[in-house]
């Protein structure tokens, strides 16, 4: 094994295969790419089959959704490439690995009983980014673990504010 030294610094020796590090925080990443992908397209579903009276205020609040998920899939995707793990990049790869419940595409669900989908989906990613904090840790890839914590706050934040809209609390397990 080669020790590693950088500007004097001695790093510690080399632990072989790159690939063989942060096995688990890998696939919380990679789970986390399949289920951010899903839940883009559940957030797009509900901006397009949405009615009612809050129409005109949900609608765009849905494009700022999709882009803060979207943004939160690339940041976790390029992290995993940056820890040499492979994203997972096709439909059939997301579709047969997310934990994220999806409904048919039409118009027989109230506005109400979509936000609460979206609460679903929002505390079961909460729940992994969770779990990735804790994995993070364990591995000790505290850089993986900040964008954890980071995205996590995040998406509490967006359970709060859906809640809110259903006049429920936010019953957020922090």
């Amino acid at each position: 094994m080669k020790a590693h030294s950088y500007f004097g610094y001695n790093l510690g020796n080399e632990k072989g295969d790159a690939n063989m590090k942060y096995t688990a925080t890998k696939e919380t990443l990679n789970q986390l790419v399949a289920d951010l992908s899903q839940m883009a397209m559940v957030i797009h579903q509900t901006h397009w089959y949405m009615r009612g009276t809050n129409f005109l205020k949900l609608h765009p609040l849905m494009d700022d959704f999709m882009d803060e998920i979207n943004d939160q899939l690339d940041v976790i995707s390029e992290r995993l490439l940056a820890l040499d793990g492979h994203p997972f990049s096709t439909l059939g790869e997301m579709a047969a690995n997310t934990k994220i419940k999806d409904w048919p595409g039409n118009f027989d669900k109230t506005t109400p009983e979509r936000l609460a989908h979206l609460v679903d989906g929002y505390r079961y990613l909460a729940a992994l980014y969770q779990h990735g904090i804790e994995v993070s840790d364990t591995e000790k890839d505290y850089s993986t673990q900040d964008i954890f914590i980071g995205f996590k706050t995040a998406i509490e934040k967006k359970i709060w504010m859906l809640q809110a809209e259903l006049d429920q609390a936010p019953e957020i397990d922090a």
